[in-house]
């Protein structure tokens, strides 16, 4: 942490812009919405999050559905999301221990915001690969 930088929360609101508010999720390190969008906008909790919709699924059914995910950054990913509130854990009292994890009421509301960004971004796939491509010519170009 750099000196001079605050742990405890604080109020993240700043001067009023009204709807262009260039602050509008604030950098700080100490902002709560910061760290809110920090925890569920990261791929491994989005893909979880898409994941659990409707269903319970065990922490192996989760690993073999996402694709790249290492068995410590899974486990810290469900264990953020239960602490948020997002996720609940179920620990059957079974040997061997059988645990499942399911979206929360608050969880399922957020898996409608991610679906409209996934939607948007089906959409809009085709434009964004010609920007990429038209950017990386000029890029080349330049070189």
């Amino acid at each position: 942490m750099e000196e001079g930088t605050s742990k405890s929360p604080s109020n993240c609101v700043s001067t009023d812009y009204g709807d262009a508010d260039p602050f509008q999720w604030d950098t700080r390190e100490d902002c709560q919405v910061r760290q809110i969008l920090d925890r569920i906008a990261d791929k491994w909790s989005l893909l979880v999050i898409a994941l659990l919709d409707n269903r319970r699924l065990r922490f192996t059914e989760l690993r073999r559905e996402i694709d790249g995910v290492s068995q410590r950054m899974l486990t810290v990913t469900l264990r953020s999301l239960e602490r948020d509130g997002l996720v609940k854990r179920t620990v059957h009292p079974v040997v061997p221990p059988r645990v499942e994890y399911e979206l929360t009421p608050l969880g399922g509301t957020l898996h409608a915001t991610i679906q409209s960004l996934v939607t948007w971004t089906e959409a809009h796939q085709e434009e964004i690969a010609a920007a990429r491509e038209s950017y990386d010519h000029r890029e080349a170009e330049a070189v």
